[in-house]
């Protein structure tokens, strides 16, 4: 299997482990979401994450973590398109 090459939306490569800002997420995949996560999901943009898995598609994935109301860890891992990202 061979590794493929992904890109940023200024056409960087972007690896494993690299920063990237998001820059957009489109709005169909924000409401793709709980009501009560679509704030969480569309804070994202603008912000720094590190890619921490390149998918089959070969999408960078990044994560972000927070507690809920009742201090219980949640998560969301995703992909992102080269539009949607730009390596720092």
């Amino acid at each position: 299997m061979s590794e493929q090459t992904i890109y940023d939306c200024k056409h960087q490569e972007v690896k494993l482990g690299d920063i990237v800002r998001i820059t957009s997420l489109s709005k169909q995949f924000i409401k793709s979401f709980p009501e009560d996560e679509r704030i969480l999901i569309e804070s994202m943009i603008g912000n720094f994450f590190k890619v921490i898995a390149i998918d089959e598609e070969g999408q960078a994935c990044v994560m972000r973590e927070w507690h809920d109301e009742r201090g219980q860890l949640q998560t969301h891992v995703i992909a992102l398109d080269e539009e949607e990202m730009e390596k720092i």
